[in-house]
């Protein structure tokens, strides 16, 4: 693979994903009470593709940084195991939810109902996801893939994952922000993860065309970064 494939292939895999959480979401919120079994089996569904589509993700890459700083691999090996890991992690969730809905003769709120959910979806996704956009940023940064603000988003959103781990010690009432299976430690984060990977997306894409010739050093591989005004 060369690398206007990888980073289109990456791109391709981002955007995809961010579409399907971006989908996903806004599920959550439209019942008051236990939902009907369409709903939570509709957004248990996308969700899975959106995982499908985080492994091409993290896949690529790893790749991508492979071809861009032979140095750096070990970046984008760990960015994938995590996120392979995260995706894993995740799956087993919507898996018990599925299951929990499926065998109740009656509707359920599984965010509730599935209690071994809570601090999968919650404490473990944050610290998986965490690691995940670090090693992400790390990689973009030392390899110079894309502008600096790809990096520094990304390391910022990590903290802020890492702000929602202690969540599992306040409760599990979903309709309170801060809490294991709370809204914000859940939904929220998951939007904004979903709009970040948007933007990272688009820009890997975009950077298809504009990327340095093949077998630049990576301390000059500058001119995706400085040639983008949002930097």
């Amino acid at each position: 693979m060369n690398e206007t494939t990888a980073r289109r292939l990456t791109g391709l895999a981002c955007i995809a994903t961010a579409a399907a959480f971006i989908v996903e979401v806004p599920l959550y919120f439209l019942y008051s009470g236990p939902p009907p079994d369409s709903n939570v089996l509709s957004r248990l569904l996308i969700g899975i593709f959106a995982l499908a589509f985080l492994i091409v993700f993290v896949t690529a890459f790893r790749e991508l940084v492979r071809i861009a700083d032979p140095t750096r691999e070990w970046a984008g090996t760990l960015a994938f195991a995590t996120g392979l890991v995260y995706a894993t992690v995740t799956l087993v969730s919507s898996g018990l939810e599925a299951g929990a809905v499926i065998a109740a003769d009656h509707p359920i709120d599984p965010t509730i109902t599935v209690s071994g959910t809570y601090i999968l979806y919650g404490t473990i996704g944050r610290l998986l996801l965490a690691l995940l956009l670090t090693t992400v940023g790390y990689g973009i940064s030392r390899t110079h893939l894309l502008p600096r603000w790809t990096a520094r988003s990304a390391f910022v959103l990590a903290g802020i994952n890492l702000a929602f781990v202690p969540s599992l010690f306040f409760g599990n009432t979903p309709a309170h922000f801060y809490a294991a299976n709370g809204w914000g430690t859940t939904a929220l984060m998951g939007a904004v993860f979903s709009y970040w990977m948007l933007a990272l997306g688009l820009s890997l894409y975009r950077s298809a065309t504009r990327r340095a010739p093949l077998g630049t050093p990576a301390p000059h591989r500058r001119s995706v970064r400085d040639s983008d005004p949002a930097r």
